[in-house]
């Protein structure tokens, strides 16, 4: 008697192409505005594990609205952002200059390797020495984000400055890293100035 083997029809997945993007539909960096934290943190909740509450958003557009910077498509759907204060943890000395520190920095899958990471961390880190002086920018890693570090240290030229054990909340260990600002740097032709924002009332 012959026996049959009933095996499972596997049918062949879809293949999905990304058309290339034309310079008509390339993402513009711009400075963020109060109207763009639910993108922001929608980018966010996306792109990372670590997510922050609306309100933490609102602290840093009201405290530093000048350093919140946006990737944006023509259509006006955001795909990065960068979410960054001057620090206020440290207490800083009569002749020690305010630093920046990156809170968060994201973009879309999608629009990764189109060099928007870095435009959005320039935008902010020339707006931190031109609005409010800032002799260095420091940021946190994952020490499994083998991606980020590259971007951090051999694009961007920060240097890994200590290892702060389990700081993220599933235990894993920070690379805290940090880059030297100066005004040379960025140059003209223009300097960044502090905008009105629409604030919630």
């Amino acid at each position: 008697r012959s026996r049959t083997c009933s095996r499972p029809l596997l049918l062949p997945l879809p293949i999905v192409v990304f058309a290339p993007l034309s310079e008509s539909n390339m993402p513009n960096v711009r400075r963020a505005t109060v109207e763009d934290m639910f993108s922001m943190q929608h980018c966010n909740l996306n792109c990372l594990p670590e997510n922050y509450q609306h309100k933490y958003y609102l602290y840093h557009a009201m405290s530093w609205p000048q350093l919140l910077h946006i990737a944006e498509t023509p259509s006006g759907k955001a795909v990065g952002y960068v979410l960054a204060k001057i620090d206020d943890e440290e207490p800083a000395s009569k002749i020690e200059a305010p630093h920046g520190h990156i809170t968060s920095i994201s973009v879309l899958r999608t629009y990764r390797k189109l060099g928007l990471a870095s435009q959005l961390m320039r935008a902010s880190e020339r707006s931190m020495v031109e609005n409010f002086d800032a002799g260095f920018c420091s940021l946190h890693v994952r020490q499994s984000n083998e991606a980020a570090k590259h971007l951090y240290q051999v694009t961007l030229g920060f240097r890994r400055h200590s290892v702060d054990e389990g700081y993220y909340a599933d235990g894993e260990d920070a690379h805290y890293m940090k880059m030297e600002l100066s005004p040379g740097m960025f140059p003209p032709p223009h300097r960044q100035s502090l905008e009105p924002l629409n604030l919630p009332t």
